[in-house]
């Protein structure tokens, strides 16, 4: 077995596991309009958008993760029948497309899948061409060997939050994150979105931002 093959078996996991995103930190598309008053004593609580969703275990525990960052940013949790904002949430992810990718020959490359060029690959090493990547939106797995077509699947996930005064139904806050990721796990990427939703909490209005979720410690 020729050194670049054994090369190739012991880095094709670590590929997969940039393509999960858990190596290079989560990144996501964060939109926010707002007009949010300062934390004086306001009190809150996080309910769904859909209606279908109350009283799920699942979104309980995106509910909770909410309800900390706002505490975090200051805003008391309340009941809703107490709350002066209501925090609505709503969250998915869609059922993935098949992106392809000519290699038209030599040693491809891997790195990080969303965005950026190089990353490492075979190129970076001298081995034949120049690894790349295609950017935010194109993640892909392996650049190909000896050339030929890849294929993968990447997904695009989403969060949308409101913040609306109770009293009068007053909008306070509009926020989405959007991500395009190899999983569709909703357990990693909501948590992930709305991590990327708090950064920089509140925000500029009119803003869109580019946020990257750092990866969770090793170990």
């Amino acid at each position: 077995m020729t050194i670049i093959r054994k090369f190739m078996l012991a880095a094709a996991p670590v590929a997969l596991l940039a393509l999960g995103g858990c190596a290079t930190g989560f990144r996501a598309d964060v939109a926010r309009f707002q007009a949010m008053p300062a934390p004086q004593g306001e009190t809150f609580a996080v309910v769904p958008q859909d209606p279908a969703l109350e009283g799920g275990l699942e979104f309980a525990s995106y509910a909770r993760i909410v309800s900390d960052e706002l505490v975090a940013k200051g805003y008391q949790p309340a009941p809703v029948s107490q709350a002066s904002m209501l925090v609505k949430i709503d969250y998915g992810v869609d059922n993935g497309r098949e992106k392809i990718r000519s290699s038209p020959g030599g040693y491809g490359g891997f790195g990080d899948p969303f965005y950026g060029r190089g990353g490492f690959g075979y190129g970076g090493f001298g081995y034949g061409r120049r690894g790349y990547l295609l950017g935010f939106h194109d993640p892909f797995l392996w650049g190909g060997y000896g050339g030929g077509v890849d294929s993968y699947t990447v997904y695009t996930s989403d969060l949308d939050m409101v913040i609306e005064r109770k009293a009068d139904g007053q909008r306070l806050f509009e926020g989405s994150a959007k991500a395009v990721s190899g999983t569709d796990k909703l357990t990693y990427l909501v948590p992930n979105l709305i991590e990327a939703m708090f950064t920089g909490f509140p925000g500029h209005s009119g803003e869109t931002v580019k946020i990257t979720v750092p990866p969770p410690p090793k170990g």
